[in-house]
């Protein structure tokens, strides 16, 4: 996880050991959640954005990958409790929760379980919660935008993990082989961050849990009153009608902010729009 230097570091206690976090700024509490599932921490600029629109940020690394603990349970349901266990090991009766990607939707699921500790939530190019979230088309659209010998290596990692032969660094590659494709311009996109790391177990997991509890979900975000913003970009490769508009339209307090031309990070590709999405989000209440 990267360290903000002047934050206040802290330590959540949770069932097998303890989830690493920080707590940085003044104001209302803004919790971060990161993309994955199974990956670390990787919102630093993100958190700096919000905190320039006057929240103070905080953020952890989920379970699996350390300084926090890497054993699990993995499924949705514990990550949402871990969630709430930051809150309290920061002092946070509510918060803002800006979940990116998986992020978005652990949001969600943590706004219709624990709603009293939430003010609202504003998922950035999020996995749905309806249907299948549009998480069928991710790997498509990414595919389509690499190069042939890209997707050669792709395919042949994806072969030792159907044969069940891939390693941790099988898995790091392959995300490194597929980080340009997130972004609507990949020829030009940022380095892949060098200190990445992954949990194929809290991955897989979590994803397994994800797909067995989609009806529950579905029906839970439906008599869901927290106000909800989906900021989304055009080009992003989890599908925008699957996901974000196919959620906020069963949602009594939601709406969609789509950014023209932005992939999947949209606080690297549109600097200020995740900031300009939490205001917009803070005037529904």
């Amino acid at each position: 996880m990267q360290i903000d230097r002047g934050a206040e570091q802290l330590e959540a206690t949770v069932p097998g050991g303890t989830l690493a976090a920080q707590r940085f700024g003044d104001g209302e509490a803004a919790l971060l959640l990161h993309g994955g599932p199974g990956l670390s921490e990787h919102l630093g600029e993100l958190a700096a954005e919000l905190r320039g629109s006057g929240v103070a940020t905080v953020r952890y690394q989920q379970r699996g990958v350390p300084p926090s603990t890497v054993e699990g349970p993995f499924d949705v349901e514990r990550h949402a409790a871990d969630a709430v266990a930051v809150l309290d090991a920061a002092r946070v009766d509510r918060a803002w929760l800006v979940g990116h990607s998986w992020g978005g939707y652990l949001a969600l699921r943590v706004a219709t379980r624990f709603p009293e500790r939430v003010s609202g939530v504003l998922a950035i190019g999020t996995l749905g919660a309806v249907g299948d979230g549009g998480a069928g088309q991710l790997g498509p659209n990414i595919l389509s935008r690499l190069d042939e010998a890209t997707r050669a290596q792709l395919a042949e990692l994806e072969a030792r993990e159907e044969a069940g032969t891939a390693t941790e660094e099988d898995a790091l590659r392959g995300f490194a082989l597929a980080w340009p494709g997130y972004f609507a311009d990949p020829a030009n996109a940022p380095a892949c961050p060098r200190d990445i790391r992954l949990s194929e177990a809290g991955h897989l997991e979590t994803v397994a849990s994800i797909e067995r509890d989609a009806e529950r979900v579905a029906s839970a975000v439906a008599r869901c009153a927290v106000p909800v913003v989906f900021l989304h970009g055009s080009a992003d490769p989890i599908d925008l009608e699957g996901s974000a508009r196919a959620t906020a339209a069963v949602m009594p307090r939601a709406k969609v902010i789509v950014l023209p031309g932005v992939g999947h990070f949209a606080w690297l590709e549109q600097p200020g729009s995740a900031a300009a999405a939490l205001a917009a989000l803070r005037e529904m209440t």
